[in-house]
């Protein structure tokens, strides 16, 4: 290798690297940032998120037009998710300052608002489970549950194994454990494949036909 390319490989690694948490990654998207505005947020926060507002550096080292670069920060303003800021400088004179704090507070937000919602799926399971029993569970009968959460099993197959066990006069969770690794052997992995296969009791659910007979006269109509 010769050392002029030896020089520029030592300058490319010294630029260091850009990194972001994976959780950004996959869910920038219901921040309802593009792609663009997303790379220059990914610009920011390696910049530790708050960086003085220098359109043409940011034009340089991102390699896109001053333009382009008003108008994603215009934008992500508009929407909430960086703010400019006055902050006075090291010798005290006020600079105009990118702040990404309010991404944060988004992205917080979007984490809390997901755990809240898996709290609720998880109460209205146990509430399911203490109302078709009639009682309230046990601890143990909570670490059963929980652990056909862990095992991936969706909320709406447990309660339709739940509903199996019902409709066959069976009020055990030991039972229902066993329906729901029957059907998981079996590969279902809806409702509708319950229901769709379940032939024993698509059977005894079928309507039965009433015949209109004529008593007197020994005639069916």
């Amino acid at each position: 290798m010769s050392g002029t390319n030896t020089s520029k490989l030592l300058e490319f690694m010294k630029m260091g690297n850009i990194t972001i948490p994976k959780y950004i990654f996959q869910n920038y998207k219901k921040l309802n940032l593009t792609s663009e505005e997303f790379i220059l947020i990914i610009y920011l926060i390696n910049n530790n998120g708050l960086l003085v507002f220098n359109p043409k550096i940011i034009s340089k080292e991102m390699d896109i037009t001053l333009k382009k670069v008003l108008e994603l920060v215009n934008s992500l303003t508009e929407k909430q998710v960086i703010s400019i800021e006055l902050v006075k400088n090291k010798v005290g004179v006020m600079e105009e300052f990118i702040s990404c704090e309010l991404f944060y507070n988004k992205i917080s937000m979007l984490m809390l608002d997901e755990v809240n919602d898996s709290d609720t799926i998880d109460s209205n399971l146990f509430q399911t489970f203490e109302d078709e029993f009639g009682r309230t569970l046990s601890p143990m009968e909570y670490e059963i549950i929980n652990g056909w959460i862990k095992e991936k099993f969706n909320n709406e197959i447990i309660i339709e194994a739940l509903r199996e066990a019902t409709f066959n006069g069976v009020s055990s969770l030991r039972y229902i454990d066993k329906i729901l690794y029957e059907w998981k052997k079996k590969g279902y992995k809806s409702v509708n494949d319950v229901r769709k296969n379940n032939i024993r009791r698509n059977r005894k659910e079928e309507k039965i036909e009433i015949f209109d007979y004529d008593w007197l006269n020994g005639d069916e109509k």
